[in-house]
């Protein structure tokens, strides 16, 4: 059962306190697959991915997510309610109670590492009560090879229980679920939620301090291609804003899907060895790569099956955030090493529910730097209870449940970098077009595609561009393979009035927004916002 020619029983974890488990160490997909159907815990689909269910917890459990307070963070993170102060002496004894848990037990080991450029790699070692999580830990770190495993040495230790409850009331978190980061000890301890998005967020906040404290390195939350000549495009975006959906273009090749670095020697790298894509909606002929992506190896996360084990990926009835992990080696065309040069263009996605943003604009350095401190997209009617219009939903650096820093250090290190290298930054919205939510429509993805190309083949370089009233963005008034009327949200609505109104209101969302960094931010970030 066990690779590498280990048995199960020769890996010991005393050291990290937990006694006498069986161990699994370093299992392949396959057997990991087939060990989750033995034991009842998944199906296989008839694509031959397996389908599991990940219980209470459909996705991340922000307010669940703590920093351990020490003499390491104390002044360098962004307290607040993103990243939750925790106790070092209730650490310690909460991680006890979680190996205690997991002794005795059969569990599941796995030696990885993150960050594909060498210069930054962080080793790995994963412990997982579940044989699926440690699947989807083969899917999303890097894998080492036989012979880097001889003599591997893990420098972050990820803990996993799902089923291990914390009392509130004497471990100190805020119910049985948690994620907790102790930068001082290099553990990421995760309990209560089979969530298996916490595993992957665990290693990428713990980057996201890392690399701009001790390597001078940018982490960024976006998914990354380059084209046959060598041009690099990083796409920032929060979730369901196409991230994932517009970097898989046949014409250029993966970097990766959703964490990369930006070094100071210039090099853009991923952090991960896999795609973690959303599946709601999911379609042949708009995702083609992700769909092709989804056979054995591959992990579907809470959709529905019918008889035939055929996925309805229009079912949402268990979660709106269905998912599907996969090795990026899935995915046909793919830059390997996962490393490229300094990025040629930048897009920053939104998918605007209000129908005001245009498809796709231009920004100044220092709009660049409002709109990433910012991060907007919108929440739509129907994803969250109690949501029956759209919502303004802004996360700084398209990220910040990650980032354990200001958004201003972030941003500060972004813009430094746009400017020194020369880099065309675009705002492309993803979302509503011809009105808002319930009255436009979405964008088509052959027009943002179009649009996106264009960008990247420098043909708006010599575009005449016309201002946008309200938000001071400069749209392109021509774009190959997309028509006119499109470019301009205006002249999609029927009532220009309404539309004015509807833009002036989301305007000032963004300026309430901003208010809080309004303290950190220079005066070139601050004319960058809304001119109206």
């Amino acid at each position: 059962m066990v690779a590498n020619n280990q048995t199960t029983n020769t890996l010991s974890l005393s050291d990290y306190g937990i006694k006498n488990a069986t161990v699994n160490y370093q299992l392949s997909p396959e057997e990991l697959h087939n060990i989750t159907i033995e034991k009842g815990q998944g199906v296989e689909a008839s694509s031959g991915a397996l389908a599991i269910k990940t219980g209470e917890f459909t996705g991340r459990s922000p307010q669940d997510r703590f920093i351990v307070k020490d003499e390491v963070t104390e002044d360098e993170i962004w307290w607040g309610n993103i990243n939750i102060p925790f106790e070092s002496e209730k650490f310690d004894k909460l991680y006890k109670k979680v190996t205690d848990y997991l002794s005795e037990k059969e569990v599941f080991v796995r030696d990885a590492y993150a960050c594909a450029d060498p210069a930054y790699r962080l080793n790995i070692r994963v412990i997982n009560e579940y044989p699926w999580s440690n699947m989807f830990a083969h899917n999303m770190f890097l894998r080492p090879t036989e012979k880097e495993l001889e003599n591997f040495e893990e420098e972050w230790l990820v803990v996993n229980a799902p089923g291990f409850m914390a009392d509130p009331e004497v471990d100190g978190t805020r119910q049985h679920n948690f994620a907790i980061l102790n930068f001082s000890k290099k553990i990421a301890l995760i309990g209560g939620t089979g969530y298996t998005g916490e595993i992957k967020k665990g290693i990428f906040s713990a980057l996201n301090f890392i690399l701009p404290v001790d390597k001078n390195t940018l982490p960024m939350h976006c998914s990354a291609n380059v084209g046959k000549e060598g041009d690099t495009a990083i796409f920032f975006g929060l979730s369901g804003t196409g991230k994932t959906t517009l970097s898989a273009d046949p014409d250029r090749k993966l970097i990766g899907d959703d964490e990369h670095g930006w070094t100071k020697e210039n090099k853009v790298f991923n952090f991960e060895g896999g795609c973690y894509a959303k599946v709601i909606n999911l379609s042949k002929e708009n995702e083609p790569d992700i769909y092709k992506a989804i056979k054995p190896g591959a992990i579907l996360e809470n959709v529905i099956l019918n008889d035939k084990g055929d996925v309805d990926f229009d079912d949402v009835s268990i979660t709106q955030n269905t998912r599907v992990s996969y090795p990026i080696y899935h995915i046909n065309n793919i830059q390997q090493p996962s490393i490229a040069d300094k990025p040629k263009n930048i897009f920053f996605l939104t998918a605007d529910a209000f129908g005001v943003l245009p498809p796709i604009s231009k920004l100044t350095p220092g709009q660049a730097a409002y709109h990433f401190i910012s991060g907007y997209t919108a929440k739509v009617a129907g994803t969250e209870a109690g949501i029956d219009e759209p919502q303004p939903s802004f996360s700084a650096c398209f990220g910040a449940p990650f980032m354990p820093l200001h958004p201003t250090r972030y941003a500060e290190m972004l813009s430094a970098k746009m400017k020194e290298n020369g880099v065309n930054v675009w705002l492309v919205n993803t979302g509503w077009t011809g009105g808002p939510y319930g009255t436009g429509s979405r964008m088509k993805i052959k027009y943002t595609r179009a649009m996106i190309t264009a960008a990247l083949e420098g043909k708006l370089e010599n575009a005449s561009f016309v201002q946008h009233d309200i938000f001071g963005l400069e749209m392109p008034e021509e774009c190959p393979n997309v028509p006119k009327e499109v470019l301009n949200p205006k002249k999609t609505w029927s009532d220009g009035e309404a539309y004015d109104k509807k833009a002036e209101t989301l305007a000032s969302f963004f300026k309430d927004n901003f208010k809080k960094f309004e303290a950190y931010a220079n005066e070139e970030i601050l004319a960058g916002g809304p001119i109206k």
